[in-house]
């Protein structure tokens, strides 16, 4: 179940070159590739003497090297293997259904679906404000398709790391649109700042919020800082807020009625991009691309 609002106001490609040593030249033993490979190895020896030489041990060490993760003890090592298996077996069943949108591993993989939801995505929020929203519709013929990256007005993902802040993300992304599309420059917003000092308006930090209640917030307060000014702990603190750092305003915004697909659709259409609190279900953790779609959909004012 989705809900949305509005603000109204409102790849990087890296490119690693290796050099190649000439024809008759040799490794140093010293070289860092070669360290690397030797490290991958002796990893993976270690990983497949725990679990054993099974069919998903190999990519489970190879897994935990390009994350980089750490297990206590054997026992541990184990366990997560364990869950690994079973979400490798959801992500590839998943993906011979031929949706139109398709999973891959990740950093998640090795947690339970209990775990991520515990630690990525909090408490479930009252969004009632969307039970009635204030968007009009018009007779405007919509384009057949929108892709505001096309525009280059959607600015880059972030990550929200080991906090339940994805409501103060949604809103910064659709300000920082809004403020590209309205002045033609590139701002960075601080998702902190709604994190820390946003309570007030029936937000709680880490432990959840929501884009429509983060606008009001800014609107009353004056203000949304930069993220250079306000920069992002992915943590609880204290309100730090300055009125001299201020990079946007919000004059008002628009909540998208709960269910009401055609005005999702003309304010994405003709407006600009909007934001939105879903409801998330397990699969989506793996996402890696297309258009994510779900069987599973609540009936209440309540998102996780």
């Amino acid at each position: 179940m989705a809900r949305f609002s509005s603000p109204l106001f409102l790849l990087v490609v890296s490119v690693l070159a290796v050099a190649v040593a000439g024809a008759g030249s040799t490794f140093d033993v010293s070289n860092p590739i070669r360290l690397a490979s030797d490290r991958l190895r002796d990893l993976e020896s270690h990983v497949l003497n725990v679990v054993g030489n099974t069919r998903h041990a190999l990519s489970f060490a190879r897994f935990t090297n390009r994350y980089g993760k750490k297990y206590d003890t054997v026992e541990e090592m184990k366990l997560r293997f364990g869950i690994f298996k079973e979400n490798l077996k959801l992500i590839k069943s998943t993906n011979k259904k031929g949706l139109n949108y398709t999973l891959a591993v990740n950093h998640f993989a090795d947690w339970t679906w209990e775990e991520f939801n515990r630690h990525r995505l909090g408490a479930a929020q009252n969004c009632s404000a969307t039970l009635k929203g204030n968007h009009k519709l018009t007779d405007v013929v919509l384009p057949e398709t929108k892709d505001w990256r096309q525009d280059g007005i959607v600015s880059p993902v972030k990550d929200q790391g080991h906090c339940g802040s994805c409501w103060t993300f949604s809103t910064t992304g659709a300000l920082e649109a809004a403020y590209k599309q309205a002045f033609g420059k590139d701002i960075s917003l601080s998702e902190q700042q709604l994190v820390d000092c946003a309570g007030a308006f029936n937000n709680f930090g880490c432990h959840g919020g929501l884009p429509s209640q983060a606008f009001e917030y800014i609107k009353y307060n004056g203000g949304l800082e930069t993220e250079e000014a306000y920069p992002y702990t992915g943590q609880n603190g204290i309100c730090k807020f300055s009125s001299e750092n201020v990079g946007i305003q919000v004059v008002d915004s628009v909540n998208i009625t709960l269910g009401a697909e055609d005005e999702l659709k003309q304010a994405v259409g003709l407006v600009r991009p909007v934001s939105v609190a879903f409801e998330v279900v397990s699969p989506f953790r793996f996402y890696k691309e297309g258009v994510f779609t779900s069987d599973t959909c609540g009936n209440t004012p309540m998102v996780s």
